[in-house]
Order: structure tokens, then C-alpha cells, then sequence
């Protein structure tokens, strides 16, 4: 029964269709009533419904090219209005052109007839579509009352739809647009914001700071309730953590990521995980032909796999199993390689130490080695910021793994890492924690008053990863520019205050094993840049690659963690391990 009743175009278009032509008759008839004081001689009404057909076609014609069979009941406005009263009057010019061209043919007819109707159906025409709205805003007082800070289209977006806010005010802080109206409302200065209302939405097209000093200046006036539009998906959402720290690259060239990844066989391991799930959307996205999922976690497999639509092969297997993986490339022959399996948590890494290094460093050796094996065009090592003068085991063994990236003879397989730091609410990321603990109403607990994360949002950070791609030549690491480093505890403050808690409610747990104050994302301060703003290259490590071999044999045989520990502090000098 829902779906019967579920609105489409079609139906939409259908519904008002057969109302224009009901009211059409009955504009007619009334115009007829009014100009014969309604008592219509017999003889008129001879040619009524010839007459009717055409100015109801005309109607319907017209208002089909306008598209008005097209808007909803809700976004009927004084902008469609204004389409509404041209297609009506271009109607009523043809439609009357034809009467009284060929009066011959619908004699006896009333020529003043043509000028009732025209108001008639103005009346009766428009007010039908603008009759639900007109409902909508007489039940908007029983909705929550809410201000809109920004005069702009998103503002008048907003307006025209249905939503559970009842709009009181708009503010803006620009002289341009303080006194102007929009939809009726008069624009006001923000700073005399009315604090009585406790909803706001926010309209506004901001940078990352000019939003944190907004809802840090809406939270000191009393607002509650903090909303954000996004215009994309046209809904009204509560402003995240993630809208107030995600560093939005401006360089994002979607036509190069296109170019990289349209028409090619990709084949992704980790594709469950964080990143390797967001980049096989962006695949699908940016036209792949098809992708090639690789993960040793079933439900992860199972559930990015659930949402996509592109061809795809899924291939449940362990990259450290060098002969599974090798059946894998042997059958698929993907154009691009695209490595995203890694264990990343560093507490458990630091306890298991050989499981780290053989997902980590062999995974990505096997995956480097079949990659060239197969002349794969290009190989793309997904890597982190805490390879840079690693003091844990996760970030040592992602060193190991750049440093055979690097120095591999690979032939004709453009071999590429990209070093990046955290992305916004990766599973296991401290966001996701926080919210835990604070729908608990317990303390977020933070390892050091100074520690210090780079952020970006992960959609972002992938779409840079895919850019960083197409500029790979062979044995690069790009890194990308993750702006200014965020404290946890400032981050811990801001995500209390937007759930409306007691923004002093941490406690310091002190630093875990392996865990930097800060991380960097350079070895050392030479870099290349590139043409994009966001992405540069670091300063290329030269190591023997047969000794390099020789110590990631060292490492699987090595017994204890002090061993281990030791075979990678050969292999990377700047390695300074958490003492255990």
C-alpha cells in the first residue's frame, strides 16, 4: 500500500495534470456563468467543450515546458509563480489567437470569455499549487522555532522545504546582505542574534575556523540545538566533529582522479577496512570497470560489498599468503594495485609484534612482488604519518614497507606510497570512542594534555590518495598536506560542547605504549613539490635491497619482541622504540 501511495515524478506529474484540466472546466464554466450572469443561453454551450479542449491543452502544453509538472507542492514559490503566470498567459495568447482567428468555427462564442478565464485559471490554478504550502506554513507554528545564520540560495532552500523548524529570523554578518529580505524575512546584523530561540541552522559557506568561532559564539548566546545544511543531500543534520576539524583540500582535481582510475581493473586489499572501502567507492564513482575486493575479514567483505553496484570479484584471503594472493593476480590481471591492509592499531600491534610484522611488511611485500611479477601498470601503498621516525611497531613496520616500495627494481609497475595521518572516523579512531563514551556520560579519557593528531576527512584523504596516484612515476612517497595538527583535548572539548555536556569532563590517562606527543609526516624537511598544493613528495631513502630482504627474513625468524625490535632499528635507524 506504501509504495502505491509513495510520490514519484510521474505521479506527481499525473496529479496535477488531471486537476489543471478539472479546474480548467471549472474556470470555463464559471467564466461562462459570469458573463451571462449566470444564466448561459443554450446556444453557447453548443462549442463549450471544443472550446474548453483547447484552452486545457494549451494550458498543459505550456506549463509542461515550463516544467512545472516537475515541482513539488513544497517548493512552489514566488519563483515558479512567475513560470506559472507566463506559461498561463502564453496559453491563454495562443489559445485565444486560435478562437478568434477561426471565430467562423466556434460561433456563437463570447470574446470576453478569453479574458475571465485567464484570471479564473490564475486564481484557481496557481492557488491549487500553492494551497499545500500555504497549509505547511499555517502548521509551522507547532514546529520547533529555529533562526537561519547566512542570507543565501541554501537559506531559501531551507525555506522551501518541509523540515521540523519553524524559521523565525535570518542573520547574517555581512554588510551586503544585513537589510535585505529573502522570502519575506528581513535580514538582521548576527550580532544581535535573538538568545530566546535556542535552535539554529547554519547556511553559510564557511572555512574551517570562521564555523568553530560561529558555533563557539551560537554555544556562548545559548543555542542548544546547532544545525548545518548540506545542500547535496538537502537535509538539515547536527554540525559534527567532523565539520569543525576536516581540512578540505582545495585542489581536489576529480578530472585527474577520473582519468587514473576511468575503465581500469582495480584490484584493492584491505577493500573492507576504513580506507579501502572509501576508495572502492570513489572506483565505482570515478567510472572503474571493475574492482577486485581482497579482505581477510568476512563481515567487512560482506558489507562493502553490500553497497556497491559496480562488477565486482570478492576474494576472502590473507595478503601475508603469498600462493593465495599470487591466484588471485594470475586470474584477475588488474590494471592498478591499490594496498590498504595493514593492522593499525598501535597498542595491539606493540603487543603483537610478529603478527604486526607479517600482515604489515610481508602483506605488502607479497603484494609489491606480484605487482611487478605481473606488470601491473601501476601500485599504490596506502601508508601513514607514524612511519616517519617511528616509536612503535606499527610505525616502524609501515616504514619497512616504504622503504621496499622505494627500492624494488620493478620494472614497468609505477610503484607509489601515500603518507597521510588520521582520517575522521576511521573504526578504532578516537571520534567514535569519544562518542561512546560521552552517550555513557562518562569522563573521554585523553593520554596528554599536549598530544597533537593531524585530521582530514577520510572521503577526502582518498580522493587525494587516487590524485597522488596519477602523478606516480616509480619509487615516490607522496605526502599529504594535512593542515595544522589538532590537540585531542581541544578536540575532546569540542565534541562535549556539541553533544551539550560539561566540556571539563576528561581525565588524562598518560601516553600507551609507542605513542608520540605528536606525529610528523617528513623525515627530513626536503621535499618536491608537485603541481597540487596538497600533495608534495618526500626525499627518496636509498637501501640495499638484498640486505633488505635478507633483514625482513631476519624478522620472521626473529623469536621474542626484543628481537624484533632490534632487526627493525637496523633496518631504520631513526626508529626509537617505546621502551619495554
Amino acid at each position: 500500500m506504501n509504495i502505491i501511495f509513495k510520490p514519484t515524478k510521474f505521479k506527481r506529474a499525473l496529479f496535477f495534470i488531471i486537476g489543471d484540466f478539472i479546474l480548467s472546466f471549472v474556470t470555463l464554466y464559471l467564466a461562462y456563468l459570469l458573463r451571462f450572469n449566470f444564466f448561459i443561453p443554450k446556444e453557447y454551450l453548443k462549442n463549450f467543450f471544443v472550446i474548453f479542449f483547447i484552452f486545457a491543452s494549451f494550458k498543459v502544453f505550456f506549463y509542461f515546458i515550463f516544467k512545472l509538472y516537475f515541482v513539488s507542492w513544497r517548493f512552489f514559490s514566488i519563483y515558479e509563480f512567475k513560470r506559472f503566470f507566463l506559461a498561463t498567459t502564453l496559453a491563454y495568447l495562443f489559445s485565444g489567437s486560435i478562437l478568434l482567428l477561426f471565430r467562423d468555427y466556434f460561433l456563437p462564442f463570447p470574446r470576453s470569455v478569453i479574458l475571465i478565464d485567464y484570471f479564473l485559471s490564475l486564481l484557481f490554478i496557481g492557488g491549487f499549487r500553492i494551497l499545500k504550502r500555504l497549509f505547511l506554513e499555517k502548521l509551522s507554528t507547532q514546529k520547533t522555532p529555529a533562526v537561519i545564520i547566512g542570507a543565501n540560495q541554501k537559506a531559501l532552500l531551507i525555506l522551501k522545504q518541509d523540515t521540523p523548524y519553524s524559521v523565525v529570523e535570518i542573520y547574517d554578518d555581512e554588510e551586503n546582505n544585513i537589510g535585505s529580505y529573502i522570502y519575506g524575512f528581513k535580514v538582521k546584523n548576527l550580532q544581535d542574534i535573538d538568545s530566546s530561540v535556542k535552535s539554529a541552522i547554519i547556511a553559510k559557506n564557511m572555512t574551517q575556523e570562521d564555523l568553530n568561532r560561529l558555533v563557539d559564539f551560537l554555544t556562548q548566546k545559548g543555542f542548544e540545538d546547532i544545525k548545518i545544511y548540506n545542500p547535496f543531500e538537502e537535509k538539515i543534520k547536527d554540525v559534527s566533529i567532523e565539520d569543525l576539524l576536516a581540512r578540505k583540500p582545495k585542489d581536489l582535481d576529480k578530472d585527474s582522479i577520473k582519468n587514473f582510475v576511468n575503465n581500469q581493473k582495480i584490484l584493492i586489499t584491505g577493500a573492507g577496512g576504513s580506507i579501502g572501502s572509501e576508495i572502492a567507492r570513489l572506483c565505482e564513482k570515478f567510472g572503474a570497470e571493475e574492482l577486485i575486493l581482497v579482505d581477510n575479514c568476512e563481515y567487512n567483505l560482506y558489507s562493502i560489498n553490500e553497497e556497491l553496484q559496480i562488477k565486482r570479484k570478492r576474494y576472502l584471503i590473507d595478503v601475508s599468503r603469498y600462493e593465495d594472493l599470487n591466484e588471485v593476480f594470475e586470474k584477475e590481471l588488474p590494471d592498478i594495485v591499490i594496498h590498504a591492509a595493514a593492522y593499525k592499531h598501535v597498542p595491539l600491534c606493540e603487543e603483537n609484534p610478529k603478527s604486526a610484522v607479517v600482515n604489515n611488511i610481508i602483506g605488502t611485500k607479497n603484494t609489491i612482488d606480484l605487482s611487478v611479477k605481473y606488470n601491473i601498470k601501476n601500485f599504490i601503498l596506502i601508508s601513514t604519518d607514524k612511519a616517519v621516525r617511528p616509536t612503535n611497531i606499527m610505525g616502524a613496520t609501515k616504514r619497512v614497507c616504504e622503504l621496499y616500495a622505494q627500492n624494488i627494481d620493478s620494472n614497468s609497475t609505477k610503484i607509489a606510497a601515500v603518507r597521510f595521518g588520521n582520517v575522521l572516523g576511521s573504526s578504532g579512531s578516537v571520534i567514535p570512542k569519544f562518542k561512546k563514551y560521552i552517550t555513557k556520560d562518562k569522563p573521554l579519557p585523553v593520554t596528554h594534555p599536549e598530544i597533537t593528531r593531524y585530521f582530514m576527512l577520510i572521503s577526502e584523504a582518498c580522493q587525494l590518495v587516487l590524485q597522488a596516484g596519477s602523478l606516480a612515476n616509480n619509487g615516490e612517497i607522496f605526502i599529504l598536506d594535512m593542515g595544522k595538527p589538532v590537540k585531542i583535548v581541544d578536540l575532546a572539548k569540542k565534541m562535549l560542547k556539541l553533544y551539550g555536556k560539561d566540556e571539563n569532563n576528561i581525565i588524562y590517562i598518560g601516553l600507551r605504549p609507542g605513542e608520540k606527543l605528536y606525529e610528523e609526516l617528513l623525515i627530513s624537511e626536503a621535499e618536491k613539490k608537485t603541481k597540487y598544493e596538497s600533495i608534495f613528495i618526500g626525499k627518496k631513502t636509498e637501501f640495499d635491497f638484498n640486505k633488505l630482504n635478507f633483514l625482513i627474513n631476519k624478522l620472521l625468524q626473529a623469536k621474542s619482541k626484543k628481537e624484533i625490535v632490534k632487526i627493525l632499528k637496523e633496518i631504520i635507524p631513526e626508529y626509537n622504540p617505546y621502551s619495554f
